[in-house]
């Protein structure tokens, strides 16, 4: 084969799992910093904000990355952009090796790591999908969910458990990247590309058509960012306020988190996927704010309740409150990318979607910042009433198929 873009007759049945692999690995290297946080606490001295400004930036480099990403991988592949993509996932992890030796050097690697995660979310996203074009209806979104959700789970959950009882915290989880990382480029980089480039989409707007409509604006985009809102709500703020209570294992405790509200996302997808309907859209993304809220309420009273004898055993079902959340949202979000967009613009709209959904994850430097007002409880129960308040704008902006058409003025 050659080193362009496949033909749809390239592909077999089971190729889409070359892409998957390649987006795991990319969702594993993003994610296995959020349990060492206590570790780089420990060990370099640093303080909540520092860390949790490192967890943010990732963020930084992501947004920009997916969004012209999505337009780029439109105009000419994706399998083209995602060869350099997993090379720059390998190198953000040795440059956050080096951090022991300045601070920076992990304040960059995170930011590196946000670029590769923003230029394979979108158009590693659409691979999946247009590899799984003989599969049924549906199944190429929920298989890109799967391999991102499953990356940023098990990333988080080994490198908790490496860091918290093998040597060398600040370097041994990483490790287990470096080895798929590597598999990853092997496997995907000869992986079939059915897509036929678009030249003229590099010209397209930065924002899809698609992203301008009613039904996105109103419908979707004001909850997407608890996507990984809920996720990093559960795994980086709520362990870090309860982790103390964990045994003196404060490392694997955040890995746990994570395991638990990643692992319940993925869990949940394939009853989130068989809740949609083109009938009754809205209740999937509702189930999603309605268990976000609950998670939220139930952390919050949790971090409160300071003298609550196993307080940390309790945050358990907390996490799958929120993993739910989490994992919902996710599919609710991409159903929607499904109904809304057409072919010339699909890696746009996933782009544009992640790129929201990727704000939530400024949640815990946000928080730590807003504590300093009086304590993190009243700024979570805040957020799980936001949650509660988007329900009735969620249900009228999708309940109707037709508004998927009209635009809001003032929006070009």
């Amino acid at each position: 084969m050659s080193s362009g873009s496949g033909t749809v007759g390239d592909v077999g049945a089971r190729d889409w799992i070359r892409a998957a692999l390649a987006m795991f690995a990319v969702g594993w290297g993003a994610n296995q910093f959020a349990p060492l946080l206590s570790v780089y606490q420990t060990e370099l001295g640093l303080g909540q904000g520092e860390v949790t400004g490192m967890f943010a930036v990732y963020i930084v480099g992501l947004i920009p990355a997916l969004v012209l990403a999505g337009r780029w991988s439109d105009a000419h592949g994706r399998r083209v952009l995602m060869r350099p993509v997993l090379v720059l996932s390998l190198a953000a992890t040795v440059i956050m090796l080096l951090g022991p030796a300045d601070p920076v050097w992990l304040y960059l690697g995170r930011f590196l790591a946000g670029v590769a995660s923003g230029a394979a979310f979108g158009p590693g996203g659409a691979w999946i999908k247009e590899l799984s074009a003989g599969a049924a209806p549906g199944a190429g979104a929920r298989r890109a969910a799967v391999a991102v959700s499953g990356g940023f789970g098990l990333s988080a959950l080994v490198a908790g458990i490496v860091g918290q009882f093998l040597p060398a915290p600040v370097f041994t989880p990483y490790g287990p990247h470096l080895v798929l990382g590597a598999v990853a480029v092997v496997v995907g980089w000869n992986a079939p590309d059915p897509y036929r480039p678009r030249p003229d989409a590099a010209r397209a707007s930065l924002l899809p058509p698609s992203a301008r409509t009613r039904r996105f604006v109103l419908g979707v985009a004001p909850w997407a960012a608890l996507v990984f809102g809920c996720a990093s709500m559960s795994f980086v703020v709520l362990a870090g306020l309860v982790g103390g209570d964990a045994a003196g294992m404060p490392v694997a405790y955040a890995g746990v988190l994570a395991g638990i509200t990643l692992g319940t996302g993925v869990l949940v997808q394939s009853g989130a996927r068989r809740l949609a309907s083109a009938a009754a859209p809205w209740r999937v993304p509702v189930a999603g704010l309605v268990a976000a809220a609950l998670g939220m309420a139930a952390g919050a009273g949790l971090v409160a309740a300071e003298d609550l004898p196993l307080r940390a055993l309790a945050m358990l079902p907390v996490a799958v409150l929120l993993g739910a959340g989490y994992g919902t949202l996710l599919v609710g979000g991409l159903v929607e990318v499904e109904l809304q967009a057409g072919p010339a613009d699909h890696a746009g709209l996933v782009a544009v979607f992640y790129a929201l959904a990727y704000v939530g994850m400024a949640t815990p430097y946000a928080i730590a910042e807003v504590s300093r007002l009086g304590g993190p409880v009243p700024w979570i129960l805040g957020i799980a009433a936001a949650c509660l308040a988007l329900v009735p704008l969620t249900v009228s902006q999708l309940r109707d198929p037709r508004t998927g058409t009209s635009r809001l003025p003032g929006v070009a």
